[in-house]
């Protein structure tokens, strides 16, 4: 009598021919926290404003982050305030007056003025305004939309730009 011989497949699956599988979450770990270390620099001191599709900002290379504040924002074809439409830039370019009194009538609600400032008629020049605007409009139109934020009452005025990126120094890299 023949004794039983196990198959090829059988041998394959015994316990003792099998490799051992181990995962290795080093290198996952490595990854995940140098994604937490990105995002913690790269998310800080950010001001979010919404931008829409049809505005290009220019760069800034200033120091000082702006306050929260109104935003205007002046697209290639429409102005508007906190996102409202206020009017065409074809109409604002055609109209012959230097302010804007759409915008203006807007600006001067009682929900954009701040109602402690406003019982205190000398402190409304500290209003702050922030007028996102195309880099590729004709100065006439951004001229007469801070003109008509002047005569609202507000007193500063930020446009709001991208922040240029700035080169590295390897000296203080070298110093780290």
């Amino acid at each position: 009598m023949i004794p039983f011989l196990p198959s090829r497949n059988e041998l394959k699956a015994s316990p003792r021919h099998r490799a051992e599988v181990e995962l290795n979450l080093i290198p996952l770990i490595d990854i995940l926290s140098v994604m937490v270390a990105f995002l913690l620099v790269y998310t800080t001191n950010v001001e979010i404003v919404q931008n829409a599709k049809g505005v290009e900002i220019p760069q800034s290379s200033a120091e000082v982050q702006p306050k929260q504040s109104v935003v205007v924002m002046i697209t290639k074809e429409q102005l508007f305030v906190q996102n409202e439409l206020i009017a065409t830039i074809a109409e604002i370019r055609e109209s012959k007056d230097p302010l804007i009194e759409p915008l203006r009538a807007v600006l001067e609600r009682p929900l954009l003025v701040d109602e402690t400032l406003a019982a205190r008629t000398e402190e409304l020049a500290v209003r702050e305004i922030t007028v996102l605007a195309d880099k590729s409009l004709p100065y006439e139109v951004v001229k007469k939309v801070m003109s008509t934020c002047t005569a609202a009452s507000y007193g500063k005025i930020s446009l709001a730009v991208i922040e240029k990126e700035k080169p590295l120094d390897a000296a203080a890299l070298n110093t780290a």
